[in-house]
C-alpha cells in the first residue's frame, strides 16, 4: 500500500492577489492622512478640533463595523467594499479647498465609516478566498499586506505634509484609495444571501466562542493603545531615536509573529497560541515600565509585537473557525470592534491613571490588567465546528487516498 502525499491547496490565488490591491489601498488612505489631518485642524487654529477630528474618526468605525454585516446582506461583499472605498477616499479631497473645523470633523466621521465598511466586508471576502485548512497562514499573509503600507503610510504622512504641504497627501491619499476601485470587479462574487439572524453580529455578540477570542484579543489590544499613546511621553528624557525605534520595533514583531502564529495554528490549532501570546504581551509590556533603560523599552515593545501579532492572528483564525458559511462578516466586525475598543479603551484607562501613579506604574498594571484574560483561555475549547470542519477535511484527504491507491 502506498502512502499519498497530502495535497494542500493553493493559497495565492488570482483572486487573492486581486484583494491584495484594495487591502493596500485602504490601509494607505486611512494611514497616510492618520496624523496629518489633525495638524491640518490645529494649523486652522483649532486644537480642540484636532483631538475630536480622531475621536469621531474612531467612533464613526466602531459603530459602523457593527452595523456592516447588514449591508453586506443586502448588497453582497464587492459593492459594500467599494462603497467603503469610495467613502473612505472621496471625502478627504474637499479639505484641500476648507480647513473648517466642522468640515474636518464631518470628513473624518465619513472616513471612519468608510475605513469600517471596506475592513469590515473585505476581511470576510478574504476569509472566503483563503483555503479552510491554511486560514491562518493565509490571513498572516494578509496581515503583512495590510501591516507594512500602514507602518510606512503614517511616518510618510506626516514627512510629506511638512515638506510639500497638506494638499499632496489629501491627494495622494484619495488617489491611492480610489485606484483600488477598478480591481474590486475581478473579484469573485459572495452575496452572502444567507440569513443572517443565526449568525449575525448580535449573535455572535452571545456567542461564548466568539466573544472568548475577542475577549483576549481586547485585552492585548487595550496594551496596545497605552504603548502607542504613552511610549513616547513616558521616554522624554531618552533621546528620540528610542521611541521612534520600540514603536518600529513593535509593528515588526507584530508582522513577523503573525506569520509563524499562522503556520503553526495551521498544524497544531491557533488555540494553542493563546497563551503564549498574551505572556509575551504582558511581558513586553511589563518591561516598558523601565523608561530610564533604552534596552528595556525597545526590547519590551518588539517582545510585546511579538505577543500580539500571535494574538492577532490566533484569536482571527478561531473566531472564523467557529462560525457556518456566511460569517465571515459578523466576525470580521467583532474583531475588528474589539480591536478598536480595545485600543480607546487602553488609552482612556491609562489617560486617568498616569498623572496620579506616573508611567512607570501605569504600564506595570496595565500588564497586570491582561492577567485575567487567562481565565478565558482556560475556558476556551474548540467548538463543535472547528472539529467538525476537522473530520470533513480528513474524509476528503482518504478519499484522495483510496482514489490514488
Amino acid at each position: 500500500m502506498t502512502t499519498t502525499p497530502e495535497i494542500r491547496p493553493r493559497l495565492v490565488t488570482r483572486a487573492l492577489l486581486l484583494r491584495f490591491v484594495s487591502i493596500v489601498g485602504a490601509a494607505i488612505g486611512f494611514f497616510l492622512p492618520l496624523s496629518v489631518v489633525p495638524l491640518f485642524a490645529q494649523q486652522a487654529g483649532s486644537d480642540s478640533g484636532a483631538g475630536l477630528s480622531t475621536v469621531v474618526l474612531l467612533l464613526a468605525t466602531v459603530l459602523c463595523e457593527l452595523v456592516t454585516p447588514r449591508l453586506i446582506a443586502r448588497v453582497g461583499y464587492r459593492w459594500a467594499l467599494a462603497l467603503g472605498l469610495a467613502l473612505l477616499g472621496t471625502p478627504i479631497l474637499i479639505l484641500t479647498v476648507s480647513d473648517n473645523t466642522w468640515v474636518i470633523i464631518a470628513v473624518n466621521v465619513v472616513r471612519g465609516a468608510g475605513f469600517a465598511i471596506s475592513v469590515v466586508a473585505g476581511g470576510a471576502l478574504t476569509a472566503t478566498l483563503i483555503p479552510a485548512e491554511r486560514r491562518g497562514e493565509g490571513l498572516a499573509l494578509v496581515g503583512i499586506v495590510s501591516g507594512v503600507p500602514g507602518m510606512l503610510a503614517l511616518p510618510a504622512g506626516v514627512w510629506a505634509a511638512a515638506h510639500w504641504g497638506y494638499t499632496p497627501v489629501f491627494v495622494a491619499t484619495a488617489a491611492a484609495t480610489l485606484l483600488a476601485l477598478p480591481s474590486i470587479p475581478g473579484l469573485p462574487q459572495r452575496d452572502a444571501s444567507t440569513k443572517t439572524s443565526d449568525h449575525g453580529v448580535l449573535a455572535g455578540l452571545r456567542s461564548a466562542v466568539l466573544m472568548r477570542p475577542a475577549t483576549i484579543f481586547a485585552a492585548s489590544a487595550g496594551a496596545a493603545g497605552v504603548l502607542i499613546t504613552f511610549l513616547p511621553l513616558a521616554t522624554t528624557d531618552q533621546p528620540v531615536w528610542v521611541a521612534a525605534s520600540a514603536l518600529l520595533a513593535q509593528p515588526a514583531a507584530s508582522t513577523v509573529a503573525r506569520w509563524f502564529a499562522g503556520r503553526i495554528g495551521d498544524r497544531h490549532s491557533s488555540a494553542h497560541l493563546l497563551a503564549p501570546g498574551l505572556a509575551l504581551t504582558a511581558v513586553g509590556i511589563a518591561a516598558i515600565a523601565a523608561t530610564s533603560s533604552p534596552i528595556a523599552v525597545i526590547g519590551g515593545a518588539f517582545v510585546f509585537g511579538a505577543g500580539f501579532g500571535v494574538l492577532q492572528n490566533a484569536t482571527q483564525t478561531l473566531m472564523y473557525a467557529r462560525v457556518p458559511a456566511g460569517g465571515e462578516g459578523a466576525v470580521s466586525a467583532i474583531w475588528n470592534a474589539a480591536y478598536d475598543l480595545g485600543m480607546a479603551a487602553g488609552a482612556l484607562g491609562a489617560g486617568l491613571l498616569v498623572a496620579s501613579v506616573g508611567y512607570p506604574a501605569t504600564f506595570i498594571l496595565t500588564a497586570i490588567a491582561t492577567l485575567p484574560a487567562f481565565l478565558l483561555i482556560r475556558r476556551d475549547r474548540r467548538p463543535v465546528q472547528e472539529k467538525l470542519a476537522g473530520r470533513q477535511m480528513e474524509a476528503g484527504r482518504k478519499s484522495l487516498r483510496s482514489t490514488a491507491q
